[in-house]
């Protein structure tokens, strides 16, 4: 239980909020990163340290793209899907992560290695398209990028080719 678990951390993030409810999204990291996912079990305990309902918690972890109901992957890897990634690439994008991982979005592959998301914008409308794998930014995405990136990440867990979301695109003649 996580009340258990991490009574001090809990007790820490209820200190800097004067209204209890407040601490919902900072309990819910905390809870994702146990499981990797909220489980049924963590929103209901949650919601018993807010004394709010449980499905008042459970709205929230359904409205946020960062949080998840099921079991994710290693590699989160979320692909915007706004209009400005759109009109530069963001379907060709999803039809290449098909065609090299076999996954759809709301899919991850046999080997949990990968996830595949799509989110309506990680506001990095001038470098589309582009993706984020869990915390890093990877924009103006080639299919030869996207090799390289797929390759380092199942290789070692990491991508030279990371950017981050201030970072401007290469130009080209």
């Amino acid at each position: 239980m996580l009340a258990e678990k991490y009574k001090d951390q809990i007790a820490e993030i209820l200190a800097r909020y004067p209204v209890r409810r407040s601490a919902l999204l900072p309990l819910l990291y905390l809870a994702q990163a146990e499981d990797g996912y909220v489980t049924e079990a963590a929103m209901k305990e949650i919601a018993g340290v807010l004394r709010v309902t449980p499905s008042q918690v459970y709205e929230t972890v359904t409205f946020y793209t960062m949080f998840s109901l099921k079991p994710l992957g290693r590699f989160h890897i979320q692909v915007c899907k706004s209009l400005m990634c759109a009109l530069v690439g963001s379907d060709p994008l999803i039809g290449w992560l098909y065609a090299r991982l076999g996954i759809r979005p709301g899919e991850t592959t046999a080997d949990r290695l990968f996830t595949l998301s799509t989110v309506e914008c990680l506001a990095s409308c001038g470098t589309g398209p582009m993706m984020q794998v869990n915390d890093e930014y990877y924009e103006c995405i080639t299919q030869e990028k996207l090799d390289c990136i797929l390759a380092d990440l199942k290789r070692d867990g990491t991508s030279p080719l990371k950017s981050g979301p201030f970072m401007l695109p290469e130009l080209t003649s």
